[in-house]
């Protein structure tokens, strides 16, 4: 079906009750569009988590160089590992953990989930909660990583953001004989560091970090952050599974 189409079911599914089956088809179309986006050849909360991966090369004080040079070694690096990753689909995790994971902001994003829930959580809990939202952000970006397709990705202008602590990276996915798709990455400043990563992806003005937030909210609410803290744990572990 038509990547248009597609983005529609996202907005038709973000309208009715958010229930973990629906949510996740959900975010799976989004981020098919928006991280399966650059063309390459076939052939080819809690204590930091240590990221493996190259990190030398990719500037981290610029976010509009930076979405777009991680974009750029991590589709390069599933091409060439592509015989490899069919044998043994989970390679897949290791890729998003180890080109993706240093750039993205998971404990930002994972107390933006528990959102309004926040004093109805402890310490303890939001210290368990964090790396298991990181590991389930692994798996479902390296389940992304199966729809991989050709597709073509246009930058918009990089603006000054020399006064910004948040800024939008667009993009227009294009392909063949279907409707351009927009797609924007949210990247938030560090007070500390001073270097940008990555938090929510907005696809066609949806946020997909919002819609996660509005999915689970009631859960947290109802059966506690413990209970979907396991419930997120168990979809880490699944296996990557190519759907051809």
């Amino acid at each position: 079906s038509a990547s248009s189409y597609l983005v529609r079911e996202v907005v038709i599914s973000m309208s009715v009750e958010f229930n973990m089956k629906k949510f996740t088809t959900s975010v799976l179309v989004a981020l098919s569009l928006g991280t399966a986006a650059i063309s390459y050849p076939a052939v080819s909360a809690s204590a930091p988590v240590a990221e493996a991966g190259p990190t030398a090369s990719v500037d981290k004080k610029n976010p509009y160089k930076m979405i777009e040079t991680v974009a750029d070694i991590t589709f390069k690096r599933f091409a060439s590992e592509q015989a490899l990753i069919r044998k043994d689909p989970n390679l897949l995790k290791n890729i998003v953990r180890e080109e993706l994971m240093p750039y993205i902001n998971y404990k930002y994003a994972a107390f933006k989930v528990i959102g309004n829930n926040f004093k109805k959580t402890n310490k303890k809990e939001r210290a368990e909660f964090v790396p298991v939202f990181r590991d389930y952000l692994i798996t479902s970006y390296a389940q992304v990583f199966t729809l991989y397709k050709n597709q073509q990705v246009t930058f918009a202008p990089a603006k000054d953001f020399s006064k910004e602590k948040v800024v939008a990276v667009n993009t227009t996915v294009t392909e063949p004989g279907r409707a351009p798709i927009d797609i924007s990455f949210r990247v938030r400043k560090d007070k500390k560091t001073k270097e940008w990563k990555a938090y929510d992806m907005v696809a066609e003005g949806i946020s997909l970090l919002d819609s996660k937030q509005a999915e689970l909210s009631s859960l947290i609410r109802q059966k506690g952050l413990a209970h979907v803290t396991n419930m997120l744990r168990e979809q880490a572990q699944k296996d990557i599974v190519f759907k051809d």
